[in-house]
C-alpha cells in the first residue's frame, strides 16, 4: 500500500505547501468532509470532558464545527485555524463565536490558558509534531485534557484508502514538487499516538477506534469530494501527468465497486482519537 507521505526533509516547506493549500480548499472542506468530520466533533469533546464553562481551545477549527460544539455545551471556546479562508468561513457561520488565525506550532497563548485543547484531524498536516504537541501541552491547564483525532490506517479507512490503492495500481509516484511530508498514517498506530502523549507529559491516555459508514451518491461525488477538499492526496493525483491520471480514475472506479449498494456507495470510515490529561 502505498501511503501519501514520505519521511519529511524540509518541515518548513511542507508546512507552508499545506497552509497556502488550505487557503484554496476551504469551501471544498465544508462541503464535503462536513458530513464525515462532524461525526466525530462530540466523541472529541467527550474525550476533553469539555462541558459548561470548561474553557476550550479548539486547534485547527477550519469551519467551526467543533467549536460550534463546544460552544452549545456551555464552554468558552476560541477556535484558531492557520489558513486565513478557513477563519472567515467560520466567523461567517458562526460569527458570534472568538476564531484567530493561527500556526498550531506557534500557538498565541499564555501558559495554562485553556481548560481543554482538542484539534480534529490536524496532526497529520503538521511538519513538526512534536513541537506543535509541546505547545498544546504548555497552553493546557494543569488537569486539564488533551483529545486529538486522525484518519486510521488505509486498510480500515477505506474512503481515504481507494484513493491510494489506485494511485499504487496505477503506479504514480509524488511529483518532485510536493514537498516531503511526514507519514500520513503514522498516528494511525496506537503506540506512536500514545507515545506521543506520553512523551510530553500526559497521564490518564487513552486510544481507541472509532468506525462507521459513509454513504455518496456516486463514485464522482466521492473522487471529487477528496480532491477538493483536500491538500496532499488531490495534489498526489492532481499534479500526475494526465495519463498518470486517467490511469489512476479507471483503477479508482473499480476500487469502488465493491462499495455499490444498490443507487449509492457507501465506504467504511475509521479513525483514532487519543486523549490525555496534563499532570495537576
Amino acid at each position: 500500500m502505498q501511503r501519501v507521505g514520505r519521511a519529511p526533509t524540509d518541515p518548513d516547506a511542507f508546512n507552508a505547501f499545506e497552509a497556502g493549500g488550505w487557503e484554496q480548499k476551504a469551501a471544498g472542506y465544508d462541503h464535503f468532509f462536513g458530513r464525515i468530520t462532524g461525526q466525530l466533533v462530540d466523541p472529541l469533546l467527550d474525550a476533553a470532558s469539555v462541558g459548561a464553562g470548561t474553557r476550550t481551545l479548539d486547534l485547527a477549527t477550519g469551519p467551526g464545527y467543533v467549536a460550534a460544539r463546544a460552544a452549545e455545551r456551555g464552554a468558552s471556546v476560541v477556535g484558531v485555524d492557520v489558513a486565513e479562508a478557513m477563519i472567515h468561513l467560520a466567523r461567517r457561520v458562526q460569527p458570534q463565536l472568538d476564531f484567530r488565525q493561527a500556526d498550531a506550532h506557534e500557538l498565541p497563548f499564555e501558559d495554562d490558558s485553556f481548560d481543554a485543547v482538542v484539534a480534529n484531524f490536524l496532526l497529520l498536516h503538521l511538519g513538526r509534531p512534536e513541537q506543535a504537541m509541546a505547545g498544546f501541552v504548555r497552553v493546557l491547564s494543569p488537569g486539564g485534557m488533551l483529545a486529538l483525532t486522525v484518519w486510521d490506517l488505509p486498510e480500515r479507512a477505506r474512503f481515504l484508502g481507494v484513493f491510494l490503492d489506485a494511485v499504487a495500481e496505477a503506479g504514480a509516484t509524488p511529483p518532485e514538487d510536493l514537498p516531503t511530508g511526514p507519514d500520513f498514517f503514522r498516528f494511525s498506530v496506537d503506540e506512536e499516538f500514545d507515545a506521543l502523549m506520553r512523551d510530553h507529559g500526559l497521564e490518564d491516555r487513552v486510544v481507541r477506534r472509532i468506525q462507521f459508514s459513509h454513504r455518496v451518491a456516486s463514485a464522482d461525488e466521492l473522487w471529487d469530494g477528496l480532491l477538493g477538499g483536500t491538500v496532499r492526496t488531490s495534489a498526489l493525483i492532481m499534479r500526475q501527468p494526465e495519463e498518470t491520471r486517467l490511469r489512476i480514475r479507471d483503477a479508482f472506479d473499480r476500487l469502488v465497486g465493491p462499495y455499490q449498494h444498490g443507487d449509492f456507495l457507501e465506504l467504511p470510515v475509521s479513525v483514532k482519537l487519543a486523549a490525555g490529561r496534563k499532570p495537576g
